[in-house]
């Protein structure tokens, strides 16, 4: 069975990056949204395992988006990673109140996040 992973972030360039990274990644299905809006539309769709979500979006931000995604029984299994400029304390915490599960701060390591991959999926 292919497992999903879903890459939110308005920046094309920052999308790319993920999936470049991630694209030879076995067993794993790269699905892409340009904003939160689009995001829940698509993981209630496919069910993603791994979310890696922006915080910083137009139209519907990622503190909304996780909130609602973890309002879906559907997605109660999905593993959020919130990706940010922002390495602050309030950042994280907003969005693990939000229901992310880990924090990511931008930049960050491509082999951190093939780790982090390997991590979760177990």
């Amino acid at each position: 069975m292919t497992r999903t992973i879903l890459i939110v972030d308005d920046d094309a360039s920052i999308r790319r990056l993920i999936a470049t990274t991630l694209e030879d990644v076995s067993g794993y299905r790269l699905e892409e949204a340009a904003d939160g809006e689009e995001a829940v539309v698509l993981a209630l769709d496919v069910t993603p395992e791994i979310v890696f979500l922006d915080l910083e979006m137009p139209r519907v931000d990622g503190i909304e988006t996780c909130r609602r995604m973890r309002s879906e029984p559907a997605l109660a299994e999905s593993t959020i990673v919130v990706l940010t400029g922002d390495s602050g304390a309030v950042a994280e915490r907003s969005a693990q109140a939000a229901g992310a599960d880990l924090f990511l701060t931008k930049p960050f390591s491509p082999l951190h996040l093939l780790q982090l991959v390997d991590e979760i999926g177990g």
